[in-house]
């Protein structure tokens, strides 16, 4: 799961062409090209177009990229599969999942364009977008349902309108949905990813939110705007202290395999397999930040 980093995922609509030819300038750890919710129904064959050649002929410094498209059961979401699919360079993001049948539903699907497109079986990536009180109810089995999936999303306007209430400051009423999302995706060893901050205009909120959820356990939040990014990131850096917590462990673990122990220990306390993976993470962070050396960690 944690071969990407994604504490942003950029939304791009497909719709706009000057955001799309910018969308890896701006240093999120993965843009999404939506053709769902943000593309009008008249718009939706050249949204597909545009995000189709886009893709195969532009460049971006973006470890990951991903394409939200429509529904696959409707003709424009086997279109837009049919049209993605086949470049071997996007993952899949599904909207509205409810159930494990959904995930599979698509995934056959995909499978089926790499066969005829001559990709290797499993080369196209998944992420599945929970919106609503049945997904979040099912969310395990969706998390579980295809080793495509790489990630899990919460996806609050929808689910919160399906609950009949609204988004709050405090965000009381994503709780449970949350906390939800984020025990299926460890369940299934995959990244749980947070729903947007939409008020673009509120860095304070924005950072508090993206706090809590970085607490929770997430691996990351969606963004809506660049400006977003730098306010995510800053929250997932490891503090100082922490990093230096981080390279004590890295050092003690090095010290006894030097003298060939298995017994790892570090001011008398033992360590064990979650400091060190808890280690690992911070200082993978830290690098991404700059405020740690990429080549150190190994």
């Amino acid at each position: 799961m944690d071969e990407y980093l994604l504490r942003t995922m950029m939304f791009v609509p497909g719709n706009n062409p000057g955001m799309i030819r910018d969308a890896g300038i701006y240093g999120s750890d993965a843009v999404m090209f939506d053709l769902e919710d943000s593309v009008a129904v008249d718009q939706k064959d050249a949204a597909r177009f545009l995000v189709r050649e886009a893709l195969a002929t532009l460049e971006y410094d973006v470890p990951l990229l991903v394409v939200r498209i429509n529904d696959p059961r409707t003709a424009w979401g086997k279109a837009d599969l049919e049209a993605i699919v086949p470049l071997g360079r996007a993952a899949i993001r599904l909207p509205k999942t409810e159930t494990a049948e959904d995930v599979r539903y698509c995934a056959q699907i995909i499978e089926e364009i790499e066969k005829a497109s001559g990709l290797a079986a499993g080369t196209t990536k998944m992420m599945a977008a929970v919106e609503s009180a049945e997904g979040v109810l099912n969310a395990r089995e969706i998390a579980c349902a295809s080793p495509r999936l790489m990630g899990i999303a919460l996806g609050a306007e929808d689910y919160v309108t399906n609950l009949k209430t609204t988004r709050s400051p405090e965000g009381t009423e994503l709780m449970f949905g949350r906390s939800m999302i984020l025990h299926a995706a460890r369940a299934a060893g995959i990244a749980a990813i947070d729903t947007v901050y939409s008020d673009v205009d509120n860095e304070e909120g924005l950072r508090a939110e993206t706090e809590l959820i970085h607490q929770l356990g997430f691996d990351g939040k969606s963004v809506i705007n660049p400006r977003q990014i730098s306010v995510i990131h800053e929250v997932f850096t490891p503090s100082e202290k922490e990093v230096q917590k981080a390279l004590a462990v890295m050092d003690a673990i090095r010290e006894a395999n030097a003298k060939g122990s298995g017994v790892i220990s570090l001011n008398g306390k033992m360590i064990d397999k979650p400091v060190v993976e808890r280690a690992k993470r911070a200082l993978r962070l830290a690098a991404a930040m700059g405020t740690y050396p990429e080549e150190e960690l190994g």
